[in-house]
């Protein structure tokens, strides 16, 4: 490491961020043409677009250009195993055979698979590790028509050489708007109402409501659909603060909007919107403990992802009156049990799920779906690609420690960011003996983002939509390389990532120059953190971590260990960091599983202990 810190043997040079023809697939021979039951040949360049659900495919639509040698003559044939709307069907016609075969057993849609050169479904058929072994490699492309893709196996799409593209812009509005559907309904009891009514009942006292004019609205997921909830409540007169670790200042000021840090969202809020995807890290986000903050009598709507509200601790807080009301599109299962007391709660108002089913969305999304598959078909790589691209097998073989280290410290670093400033700039620093021509940062650059912005967004990070994903958030990541004096055998000495501009959840990972920094290495193949801050630590990443800064002193170790041991926490790495002795230190603490609050509450009450933080790995 002194190397990479001397200024007599370090050179720093700036790289612009470009991308080139290399993609990854470990299975494809680094002197093999790829192949997608027929042979690509690729041209040099990459450009990533905004995709426009509305827009006919014209041939300045392309972005990444194959030329298929195979035959040309012979229409490619598209299966569409659920519904899609009339335009995107027509789209599809004017260049494929269409095979709209709805309902399909998995057996028959195996059987039929290998007739198909595309798939298009939508949430309901699963496109298992068996659809794409039946294809035969005939399979080029599955269409998903809306956001979401758990129903498809994308590493098995991946390994068959099989894009995964969906459709992840044309149901915004909807969306937006039944989620001000179900704001104003719930403020006014309509549903609970028109049950009355159509009961026999006049209970014109009961189903008294509240007023929105003047009431502070949560929106938690800054996203498309959240900023048009949040322009639509403005014009209700609604004050509307907003959660997003990445939403632009500039785009939240321009229509009103504050961004606040989530617990003061759930504080102060008299109604909460979520809008966020469900991720590791959004799994049950509301629950005892987080609805404990909130201010009692709050209301709750929900047209993101079931997933994202553990729903029995909801219950609980309808019982007692934290929340007042619940407004609710979409459920961990669904359809929901019919005995669901989450359902049956008199003062939740639920829909199935309705959110993109307006006739304008479903147009859209088949538009956009259909522009996707048949750019695909055309070799075209779109921005909307959610699987991972093709790279070299040799290149992948030696990066492979070190494309895992760099996600996990995307990973790590978006977790010590506190506040609603939002991140804007990240820096990576790699240090190096390899000249640029020997190391190929891309892939690495595209994992670093990865982890920085998929444990909060729904988006799946790729090397082909990296670059195109942070810009669309306003994300700025610049790179730069230490050259090292020594031998290049290894790629890279270590790689350090810096977050600009924004609070720490832990303030000991702030730098002298202030920024959030984390470094890290490869060692026997295994990442290791091995900075915080100013603090030097080695920790190996293959579990958890959990960082403490305490004063400096005997016995340290010993306390915190114990705590740990007697809730039956297991410790794989314990490292610690000073700055001089009897001061101050950070100690890095690698554990197998996830610590208890309780845990870390007894950990924050060692007298020593200053500062503490969780962050998964």
């Amino acid at each position: 490491m002194a190397a990479a810190s001397s200024a007599s043997t370090a050179l720093i040079s700036k790289q612009s961020i470009t991308l080139k023809n290399r993609y990854i697939n470990p299975s494809i021979s680094p002197n093999s043409q790829l192949s997608l039951s027929s042979k690509l040949s690729v041209t040099p360049s990459i450009s990533l677009f905004s995709h426009n659900p509305l827009r006919r495919l014209t041939p300045a639509a392309s972005q990444k250009k194959f030329t298929v040698s195979a035959s040309v003559d012979a229409k490619p044939t598209v299966l569409v195993a659920e519904k899609l709307g009339d335009a995107g069907l027509d789209l599809l016609k004017s260049f494929a055979n269409v095979d709209c075969s709805y309902n399909l057993t998995p057996e028959e849609l195996c059987t039929k698979i290998s007739l198909c050169d595309a798939l298009i479904v939508r949430s309901g058929t699963k496109v298992t590790r068996e659809v794409f072994e039946s294809s035969g490699g005939r399979l080029k492309v599955v269409g998903r028509a809306g956001v979401g893709i758990d129903n498809v196996d994308l590493g098995a799409a991946t390994e068959h050489g099989c894009l995964v593209v969906n459709a992840p812009t044309a149901n915004t509005v909807a969306a937006a708007e039944h989620g001000i559907a179900l704001l104003t309904a719930m403020s006014r009891n309509v549903a609970q109402a028109d049950a009355s009514v159509k009961a026999g009942e006049w209970k014109r006292n009961k189903y008294v409501g509240v007023s929105l004019v003047g009431k502070k609205l949560a929106v938690m997921g800054f996203g498309k659909v959240g900023t048009e909830v949040a322009r639509r409540a403005k014009g209700l007169g609604m004050h509307v603060i907003a959660h997003d670790p990445y939403a632009p200042a500039d785009r939240a000021r321009a229509i009103g909007v504050e961004l606040v840090s989530f617990d003061d969202a759930l504080a102060t809020a008299d109604f909460i919107s979520l809008h966020m995807p469900l991720t590791s890290a959004t799994t049950k986000v509301l629950n005892d403990e987080t609805f404990a903050k909130m201010k009692k009598g709050v209301m709750i709507v929900n047209v993101a992802r079931g997933g994202v509200i553990d729903e029995d601790a909801l219950v609980r807080a309808l019982d007692s009156g934290i929340v007042a009301q619940a407004a609710l599109d979409v459920f961990t299962q669904e359809p929901p049990a019919k005995d669901s007391k989450l359902i049956q709660h008199e003062r939740v108002t639920a829909t199935p799920h309705l959110g993109a089913s307006t006739m304008e969305a479903q147009e859209g999304v088949a538009i956009e779906i259909a522009e996707a598959v048949i750019g695909a078909l055309n070799g075209e790589l779109a921005a909307t690609a959610v699987n991972a691209p093709m790279v070299p097998a040799e290149v992948l073989i030696e990066l492979k420690p070190y494309v895992e280290l760099a996600e996990k410290l995307g990973r790590l670093a978006i977790q010590l960011v506190a506040g609603g400033s939002g991140v804007k700039s990240v820096k990576v620093s790699y240090a190096t003996s390899r000249a640029p021509d020997d190391l190929d940062t891309r892939l690495l650059r595209a994992m670093i983002t990865k982890g920085l912005i998929e444990p909060i967004s729904s988006t799946f990070v790729n090397l082909v939509n990296a670059d195109f994903t942070a810009k669309q958030r306003g994300l700025r990541i610049t790179e730069e390389r230490v050259l090292l004096d020594g031998s290049p055998e290894s790629p890279l000495e270590s790689i350090q990532v810096q977050i600009a501009n924004v609070e720490s959840k832990f303030a000991s990972a702030i730098s002298d120059s202030g920024e959030i920094r984390l470094e890290g290495r490869v060692k026997d193949g295994i990442p290791h953190l091995i900075k915080v801050g100013s603090f030097e630590v080695d920790v190996s990443l293959e579990g958890s971590i959990i960082l403490c800064r305490q004063v400096d002193q005997p016995g340290m170790i010993g306390r915190v260990g114990s705590v740990l041991g007697e809730e039956n926490v297991n410790v794989s790495f314990m490292s610690v960091g000073r700055l001089a002795p009897r001061t101050h230190a950070v100690m890095a603490i690698g554990v197998d599983e996830p610590p208890s609050s309780q845990v870390m509450k007894r950990i924050g009450e060692i007298p020593a202990i200053e500062e503490f933080v969780f962050l998964k790995s």
